[in-house]
């Protein structure tokens, strides 16, 4: 509403002196327009501190030491243009300490033809120590809402989303404008969905706490249409009569994963220790078996009994075959473990290799610098790498290509954090990277698993991938599986590096060499579907320096390009889901951008697989990489713009 202009009114000395004596115990105090004081009722006496005597014919801003909101030239302006006046000000007491007063002043005319203000102030310093607190607690409060791990939700009685954290933003996907407003069940899938305002309606009418004030385990949705596990805690509060609820949010997704990893370990352990003990019982009852059979066939004259004896002697060395890869994954096989260098191992097993797996199958061998040393059985490393050829094979009936590298690695804290079974070190990689059919996400849990196989009855084992498991367990080691259908299997064999070996790429757990890392500002899009990898490469490139934003899947990548059009580089996994691999992203982003960076990661070992055909002056790096490796390749890409 506009300020209503009012003319300066002619007052008497004596109608002030009335109005003075009849407000007396107001805080009232009039003065000339030059700042004289004619007027000081005892209410400033008591608010100031000044007698009557003291303040009469001193100048009310020297004696009040008056601190104004704007400059006084414009109150004065508004004053002479309006007729009053008013606002906060800060005045000095006699004793020093500061009032805060809320102000008002009136412009009048004296008889004179001088002008006079007539000026009323309130008291405000207690409401202003409480304003003050008040900000303060909201401030601190703030802080720790928007540190804290764990969404924030409030909702009212009507299930409309109220508040919407920091972390409730970036754990949903959406910010607090688009939700705020909306019903709480946005955050739900069906049929948590359609049932939520029933929950908070029978709480109610009845009284009766589901969830109120305890933790609970639902499923909740993020804005791309994805589910995922929360823990959700929830407390009541009344506010201005009205209650509201304050739900805390825990994603689940990570520690079901650990859990699940944890379990997947156990089981197998279990079933490692039940197969290793059955398979050594049993190698002692073929020995008998076919002890007896030599012996018996030194009897007999040849002819058919002499053959049928050869069959049943032939089956018993099928079974001791068997019982050895039962044993290897139980870990109980006799290993001979010697030092050996994989490089020169596995290249001179490569004809073997090629002759094994025919024409149709282009086999390649690439090494990776020097120092490739281990401690290993060679034979059964032998027999590893021969099963998950024959595998690769099984899986490229119309022909295909088996990649071998081997090179030597450091998987430091950061990795080794996001599989319980992994230790940190300096390790020897061998990974086995074929282009053949690939496997189902069930398929690959049970991958490992003894007598499991996606083979015709009578066609195979299932014991392969088993052994293979056993062997590299025992050994020390760590086995990792990347597959995706229609794309093709990575196997990879971490085995310990021996000791005294300098690493090519040295990446130490400590942080002392992060600051020896090229550093940078840019702003760089990481795209990963795995919450722990993406988490780890987060925080690598924004320890070096850079502005990083984060998405988990493909789509989700191209609206934060839209967002954000200062990206530099896009970090990108090359299989993920959601219909969008990594490879397509980096081809629609060179549409829509064609001078960003692009650079590929992934688990496989093939080049190929990172489509640097289809996208110009991309490169790839390989998992796991260190710090040193991806601050130097982020560096590069981004030097050569």
């Amino acid at each position: 509403m506009p300020h209503r202009l009012v003319s300066p009114r002619t007052v008497s000395s004596h109608e002030l002196d009335a109005m003075v004596h009849v407000l007396d115990g107001a805080d009232i105090l009039i003065h000339r327009f030059d700042g004289t004081i004619t007027h000081w009722s005892i209410g400033c006496e008591n608010m100031y501190g000044w007698a009557r005597e003291e303040a009469i014919g001193e100048k009310v801003h020297e004696l009040l030491a008056t601190q104004f909101p704007e400059p006084v030239e414009n109150i004065r302006d508004q004053l002479k243009s309006r007729g009053s006046w008013q606002g906060e000000t800060t005045h000095r007491h006699k004793s020093g300490h500061d009032i805060h007063v809320a102000s008002r002043y009136v412009l009048v005319n004296l008889p004179d033809g001088d002008l006079a203000v007539i000026e009323t102030n309130s008291d405000v310093s207690a409401l202003k120590r409480s304003q003050e607190v008040v900000k303060s607690r909201e401030a601190h409060l703030s802080s720790i809402l928007d540190t804290v791990p764990d969404a924030m939700v409030v909702i009212d009685d009507k299930g409309v989303v109220l508040s919407f954290s920091k972390a409730a933003e970036k754990l949903f996907g959406m910010s607090s404008e688009q939700i705020c407003g909306r019903n709480v069940s946005n955050l739900m899938p069906n049929p948590y969905r359609d049932a939520h305002d029933g929950y908070i309606d029978h709480y109610l009418d009845t009284g009766e706490k589901r969830i109120i004030g305890y933790g609970r385990v639902v499923t909740g949705q993020r804005a791309d249409g994805s589910q995922f596990p929360m823990e959700l805690h929830v407390g009541e509060a009344t506010a201005n009569g009205e209650r509201i609820f304050t739900g805390f949010v825990r994603d689940l997704t990570s520690r079901y994963k650990i859990e699940e990893d944890l379990r997947q370990s156990q089981k197998m352990e279990a079933v490692g220790q039940l197969t290793g003990g059955i398979a050594h019982d049993f190698n002692n009852l073929l020995t008998v078996i076919s002890g007896n059979l030599e012996m018996i066939e030194d009897k007999l004259p040849p002819g058919n009994l002499r053959e049928i004896l050869g069959e049943a002697q032939a089956a018993a060395a099928d079974g001791a075959v068997l019982t050895a890869q039962l044993l290897a994954f139980g870990r109980r096989q006799p290993l001979n473990p010697k030092r050996a260098d994989l490089g020169q191992l596995v290249s001179g097993f490569s004809d073997l290799l090629r002759r094994t797996l025919g024409e149709d199958i282009r086999l390649s061998t690439v090494i990776d610098g020097s120092g490739l040393n281990v401690l290993v059985d060679s034979s059964q490393l032998q027999n590893a790498i021969l099963n998950i050829a024959l595998n690769a094979r099984d899986a490229m009936p119309k022909g295909g290509s088996l990649t071998t590298t081997i090179s030597r690695v450091h998987l430091d804290a950061d990795y080794a954090k996001m599989y319980p079974e992994l230790r940190s070190g300096n390790f020897v990689l061998v990974t086995m990277t074929d282009t053949g059919s690939g496997m189902t996400e069930e398929v690959k849990k049970h991958a490992i698993e003894p007598f499991f196989t996606t083979k015709e009855v009578g066609s195979g084992t299932g014991l392969g991938l088993s052994m293979v498991y056993g062997f590299v367990k025992q050994s020390g080691g760590h086995l990792q599986l990347y597959s995706e259908v229609g794309r093709g299997t990575a196997v990879r064999i971490y085995l310990p590096a021996i000791n005294g070996v300098k690493p090519q790429e040295p990446a130490p757990d400590h942080g002392s060499d992060d600051n020896q890392l090229p550093q940078g500002d840019e702003v760089v899009l990481v795209v990963e579907d795995d919450a722990r990898v993406r988490r780890v490469a987060v925080a690598r490139l924004a320890s070096m320096g850079y502005k990083v934003r984060e998405a988990e899947n493909g789509h989700r990548a191209l609206d934060l390009l839209k967002e954000n059009p200062d990206v530099a580089l896009l970090f990108t996994d090359i299989v993920m889901p959601g219909g969008m691999t990594g490879d397509e992203l980096a081809k629609e982003v060179r549409i829509l951008r064609p001078d960003i960076a692009v650079l590929f990661t992934s688990g496989y070992s093939e080049p190929g697989l990172a489509g640097n055909d289809t996208v110009p002056g991309a490169q790839w790096l390989r998992k796991p990489y260190t710090a040193k490796e991806l601050a130097l390749r982020v560096r590069e890409l981004l030097d050569a713009k």
